[in-house]
């Protein structure tokens, strides 16, 4: 019984609250009480002791699951409490969101070059037969592609996301600055690119114009976009090589030798780009012997022809050129500096092209580039910060994403240029993370 002492002095005070009587007094009051009857002395009323202790174990039974289950519900209430309070801190809201500081804590630990294309219907990101800059040979749809699914694809990195492109955002960024491209045509389809993306954010179209009155050509030195309403230019300079091209100056050279690249010269042109705000370089798809070699011409280094001078060695004392001018040339305070990595083509043996619908799974070890590594080295060592913006990898499996036929020649097969919307763009929202990650620090 002593499992019950609590009960029984309970339930003692409660009948001494009531005025039940003595259980020796013989009272109708103490017998007509309910109360009263379940608690009375056997002895009193002559009955048995049995039912009396049954009725007292279950009383005090059920009183005991009211005392459990009344601590339960005030731990849950105190567990609740705790949860509504401690969780609204954490900034958890019922949904993932992340303001620009965490996206950039994200991505700074990951990869953000090593993931998947997955398909995203918020893509394309413009119209090109709506944007006045895209050349007419980047514009596949217009030019009768049929089938769109290649536009519907987005670089998803394993430990991170690319930030989406919000274009009043960007346009506010780059308002009073200078973005200059400088590299062969894909860097010009990148340029065309990004000016196509930045127009979707105006109802003024009119407010956007070439500075010279120029149309989009291939061979033209020069390109500036004009966002008069923000006060920004967005320019492109062709320089295939980086370095600068020569006549032979040396007339005993063999007969197959017609011009120069002179590798420890950078591109003449190279006073425009010094005072850009944003630099994005780019060189690869010249450095082929079709280009060189074939064309007659060959290398140079000071006054001495380097006949036997490999390609890639080439390209690697051209970097080195190009390194040594960012540091002596460029302030680190004003311009921010990018090199693009080569981007793949997706030419079959016998340079046929086989654009296909959806991206390959398989990328025929496209997705390395001697240049590339280069590329990395060569920055790795620099003094100067500059971000290297490494699509070789990603670009690969983009087999669907080129030219081919649906050009403004239809007649030569494209598979080295990009069709606009395309690739492109996701390139450059990856260029725009870069460009402003610093600003969201």
């Amino acid at each position: 019984m002593s499992s019950f002492t609590k009960s029984t002095s309970f339930n003692r005070r409660a009948l001494s609250s009531l005025a039940v009587e003595s259980p020796r007094s013989t009272s109708s009051t103490a017998f007509n009480s309910p109360i009263g009857s379940a608690f009375a002395s056997p002895r009193t009323f002559g009955g048995s002791p049995r039912p009396y202790t049954n009725r007292l174990k279950e009383i005090s039974y059920l009183f005991q699951v009211l005392i459990v289950a009344g601590t339960l519900v005030s731990f849950l209430v105190i567990i609740a409490g705790g949860y509504l309070y401690v969780v609204p801190s954490l900034g958890y809201n019922g949904a993932l969101q992340f303001n620009n500081s965490s996206v950039t804590t994200d991505v700074k630990e990951c990869d953000i070059f090593d993931g998947s294309w997955v398909v995203d219907d918020k893509y394309p990101l413009y119209n090109a037969s709506e944007c006045p800059f895209v050349e007419k040979g980047f514009n596949c749809l217009g030019n009768g592609r049929e089938h769109d699914e290649y536009l519907k694809w987005r670089w998803k990195p394993k430990d991170c996301d690319v930030p989406r492109f919000h274009v009043g955002d960007v346009l506010e960024r780059l308002r009073g600055k200078r973005v200059v491209f400088v590299g062969d045509s894909m860097s010009r389809t990148q340029w065309e690119s990004l000016i196509c993306m930045l127009m979707t954010g105006l109802d003024d179209k009119r407010s956007v114009y070439e500075v010279n009155g120029n149309n989009i050509t291939k061979r033209i030195r020069f390109l500036g976009v004009k966002f008069s309403s923000f006060n920004f230019t967005v320019e492109f300079y062709r320089s295939v090589f980086l370095v600068q091209p020569g006549k032979l100056l040396r007339w005993h050279a063999p007969k197959r030798v017609k011009s120069t690249l002179k590798l420890d010269v950078l591109d003449v042109i190279n006073h425009e780009w010094s005072s850009a705000d944003y630099l994005v370089f780019n060189t690869g798809q010249w450095w082929v012997p079709g280009k060189l070699f074939e064309t007659g011409c060959y290398f140079q280094v000071g006054n001495s022809l380097r006949l036997g001078l490999s390609i890639p060695a080439a390209y690697r004392v051209a970097l080195e050129t190009w390194a040594s001018w960012i540091e002596n040339k460029i302030d680190p305070n004003k311009t921010r500096v990018l090199f693009r990595t080569f981007e793949p083509s997706h030419w079959s043996d016998h340079r046929s092209c086989n654009v296909t619908k959806y991206p390959t799974p398989d990328t025929q070890g496209r997705d390395k580039s001697i240049f590339t590594e280069m590329i990395k080295e060569v920055v790795k060592n620099m003094t100067v910060p500059v971000s290297v913006l490494d699509v070789t990898s990603m670009s690969a499996f983009r087999s669907d994403g080129h030219v081919g036929l649906w050009s403004d020649n239809p007649l030569v097969p494209d598979c080295s240029h990009w069709c606009l919307p395309g690739v492109p763009d996701i390139w450059n929202e990856i260029l725009l993370f870069f460009l402003f990650r610093q600003q969201v620090q």
